[in-house]
């Protein structure tokens, strides 16, 4: 019971840091005003492999509503992230190691390897991106601009979340 209480305080804490890093710091950058990071994403993306799809599905329509109300952009993050979160099981069985995943597994650049850990970002935050930002525009009117966005958040999203990744996950399983 109280290993439970632990992991439900440790994704509270991971989720405070990834939306205040997030809103504080992050949201102030942009790549040539074309591409911007979501890191909030972080939360959702190196969340525990074996996380029951229920929950990650109230996690992210949680974690994407919190932006909603800072960004008032009302539900497009929401809808967005509740996407990424309904997608991630499926990206991860597309995924599976010949040996599988272990129960204690997380998403880990260290023990899954580079391709692997490539692979799953560039899908998961390519159709986030996509998604978000073309519900965010509401038509398909600037669909060239649009796209350039798409791909330059994807790019910005991925490299952030890469060194998230090189520099804070253990290299060595715990046990």
């Amino acid at each position: 019971m109280m290993g439970n209480l632990g992991q439900i305080l440790l994704q509270l804490l991971r989720f405070a840091i990834y939306a205040g890093v997030h809103v504080l710091l992050i949201s102030r950058l942009s790549l040539f005003n074309v591409g911007w990071c979501l890191f909030y994403l972080g939360f959702l993306l190196f969340l525990p492999i074996a996380t029951p799809i229920v929950l990650l599905l109230v996690l992210s329509f949680v974690t994407g509503f919190t932006m909603d109300l800072f960004y008032d952009t009302g539900g497009v993050h929401a809808a967005a992230a509740v996407l990424l979160g309904y997608l991630r099981p499926w990206v991860l069985k597309l995924l599976t190691p010949r040996d599988g995943y272990d129960a204690q597994d997380s998403v880990n650049i260290h023990q899954m390897g580079w391709q692997w850990f490539l692979v799953y970002l560039v899908l998961l935050v390519g159709i986030h991106h996509f998604a978000f930002f073309f519900l965010e525009l509401g038509s398909f009117s600037a669909v060239g601009l649009t796209l350039l966005k798409v791909l330059a958040s994807t790019l910005f999203t991925g490299v952030t979340m890469l060194i998230v990744q090189l520099l804070f996950f253990p290299a060595k399983r715990r046990r």
